[in-house]
């Protein structure tokens, strides 16, 4: 038997005649042939071979094809000159009419069958160790003399005929601080399965317990930890498995067939292109990814709203990348609820002002060509007014399909509870994140006040205990959009707010959001939403990273978004719409333009389109 100290460092052709020969005493091929190509092995009846050729190109996160055999072919020139596929992993599997029925060292007993079979090569994430390490970064399993952890998820594949599986995934702990610098070694090697498709909690991707991987061995973290998931080749087994082929081999998990390819670095080609993570909650943890070009966009935009036409100081209530996060963490969304309606106006019927509604239903219009579910909640008293402003903003091309309207009032001490989980369940939320616009927040002594000290709370359902409920609800976020420290979400900054803002002492909001937008004008930070989501939609990575590197990137569907944007036309009609229900200005006179007669103060939808 040979050691294993020294496989690390021994040519594939070399490695491959020891295992040809049995002459191993190891359990995988994980650290071995350092910085050469490892492969995962499925091996099917020809009649099946185009099938799974075709589900392989529809999920090439976790199947990268390498390599395709001809029918009874047991040599691969592309990947080595010198191999048998029948006797070159340490370990195969046999599945029968998709039933595990056995494991075996060589295949060579069924050379008579494999004359009719094609076998598939397909990439593996042993080959990026190398690359992880030379970054500076542990991989534990290899510490620890472990196989990998891989795990089944809940993300279905997207299926081909009979080829039907959930994504199987691999897990490495990595250094919290050494994240990124794990998405910059491996995004670029794409044949090795590239970047990371989740990192955070493993309940997220539907995982129980990382200590009971459903193949190879548990892997220990150290402390400051974090669990990242990287697309797994087992995949391909699972998909065997579920096709129930009479009959088929794979490789035994973790028990690899080694290449003659050099695993070359791929240096990213821009700085444009590199990938930056972001943490967008801490309850479950999870991090997103986007490139530097789409996150550098977002900030443009957050520097764009960040103007203070009024002059009242907003720049110290401003926090670095609270659009981006925000963002990534809406974009993560599956349901998402929005809250608008400031009653400024209190002497008179509606008291609502025209800034908020525009926002909001700039938001909804892209969660809705995202294809998430939107919902807005305002006050009961508001519900006919708001009701007529969505119908005309289907009418008007704005929203595709009118928004469901819902109310909230206290009736119980769970009553907030109850409104956001089904039967107030906090394991089944009904929406995955909050978003306050313009609306009106609740003051620390229970009262909500407009700009000018005037208390409000007579015309303000209590919509914020929704928030404060969001707080203890797991993998429900929270976002608030103001310009003035008194809307629902800047409590998150009520600090600066009662030290710079006029009257702040008494009107700063109480009520904290995860994430907190300050713009000149409340509207613009609705309108920097969307086209942020447009942004990050659009991006390559961050689009990977959503649909976890399975199915076909949805660019495809980019007009359907663009045609969702903001526009300086659609403002207008929208603020005539407004004017035309009796809906005033809430801003003074010194910021309002004139256009068409109407008071115009919304002009940087116009900038965010040329920065589009």
């Amino acid at each position: 038997m040979f050691l294993t100290g020294g496989l690390k460092s021994l040519l594939p052709h070399v490695l491959r005649r020891i295992i040809r020969c049995n002459r191993l005493s190891i359990s995988n091929t994980s650290g071995m042939a350092e910085g050469y190509k490892q492969a995962n092995v499925v091996i099917l009846h020809k009649s099946l071979a185009d099938d799974f050729e075709k589900f392989c190109r529809a999920n090439d996160g976790p199947l990268p094809l390498l390599y395709r055999s001809k029918p009874g072919d047991w040599k691969c020139p592309p990947l080595s000159s010198d191999s048998d596929i029948r006797t070159d992993c340490l370990q195969y599997r046999m599945y029968e009419h998709g039933a595990y029925t056995g494991s075996l060292k060589s295949l060579k007993e069924y050379s008579e069958q494999l004359k009719d079979m094609v076998t598939f090569y397909l990439g593996c994430s042993f080959s990026f160790e190398k690359a992880v390490q030379n970054a500076g970064i542990p991989i534990r399993n290899v510490e620890q003399k472990r196989n990998v952890s891989m795990y089944k998820t809940a993300v279905p594949c997207l299926s081909v005929s009979t080829f039907c599986c959930n994504l199987v995934v691999t897990m490495r702990p990595i250094p919290e601080s050494k994240l990124e610098a794990a998405v910059l070694a491996t995004s670029e090697l794409k044949e090795a399965h590239g970047a990371p498709i989740h990192m955070g909690d493993p309940g997220l991707l539907g995982i129980q317990d990382l200590s009971k991987p459903d193949y190879g061995d548990p892997v220990h973290p150290h402390p400051g930890d974090i669990p990242v998931f990287w697309a797994c080749g087992v995949t391909g087994v699972e998909a065997v498995i579920n096709c129930r082929a009479p009959l088929a081999f794979t490789h035994a998990p973790g028990c690899m067939f080694i290449t003659d390819l050099k695993n070359d670095n791929v240096t990213v080609r821009s700085s444009r292109e590199v990938p930056q993570v972001h943490c967008i909650s801490r309850d479950p943890l999870h991090y997103s990814i986007v490139s530097a070009e789409a996150a550098q966009k977002i900030k443009t935009l957050e520097t764009l709203i960040g103007i203070d036409p009024g002059d009242r100081g907003i720049i110290h209530l401003q926090r670095q990348d609270e659009l981006l996060k925000a963002c990534l963490s809406i974009s993560h969304a599956r349901s998402v609820l929005i809250t608008t309606g400031f009653p400024t106006h209190f002497t008179y019927e509606p008291p609502e002002e025209n800034d908020g509604p525009p926002g909001a239903l700039a938001i909804a219009a892209m969660l809705q060509a995202l294809e998430k579910e939107v919902a807005i909640v305002t006050d009961q008293r508001a519900m006919n007014l708001n009701k007529k402003i969505i119908e005309e903003a289907v009418q008007l091309g704005i929203l595709r399909r009118p928004v469901p309207l819902l109310s909230y009032q206290r009736e119980s001490a769970d009553s907030a509870l109850m409104f956001l989980c089904e039967n107030g369940n906090p394991g089944r939320p009904r929406f995955d994140h909050l978003i306050a616009i313009e609306r009106a927040g609740m003051a620390a002594d229970g009262n909500y006040y407009n700009a000018r000290k005037v208390n409000i709370k007579h015309l303000v359902d209590p919509i914020d205990e929704l928030f404060l409920a969001a707080q203890t609800i797991p993998g429900v976020t929270t976002t608030g959009v103001g310009d003035g420290g008194n809307e629902l979400g800047m409590g998150k900054v009520k600090d600066a707010v009662k030290k710079h803002i006029k009257n702040g002492d008494v009107i700063a909001c109480d009520v904290d959001a995860d994430f907190t937008i300050v713009a000149g004008v409340s509207n613009w930070g609705g309108y920097a939403i969307a086209c942020a989501l447009y942004i990050l939609s659009t991006c390559e990575t961050h689009d990977r990273y959503l649909r976890k590197a399975v199915g076909f990137p949805h660019l495809l569907k980019k007009t359907v978004w663009l045609s969702a944007l903001p526009s300086v036309t659609k403002e207008e009609k929208l603020l005539k719409t407004l004017v035309q229900h009796g809906v005033r200005s809430g801003k003074t006179a010194s910021l309002e333009m004139e256009v068409d007669g109407l008071p115009f103060y919304n002009t940087h939808s116009l900038m965010i389109e040329k920065l589009l």
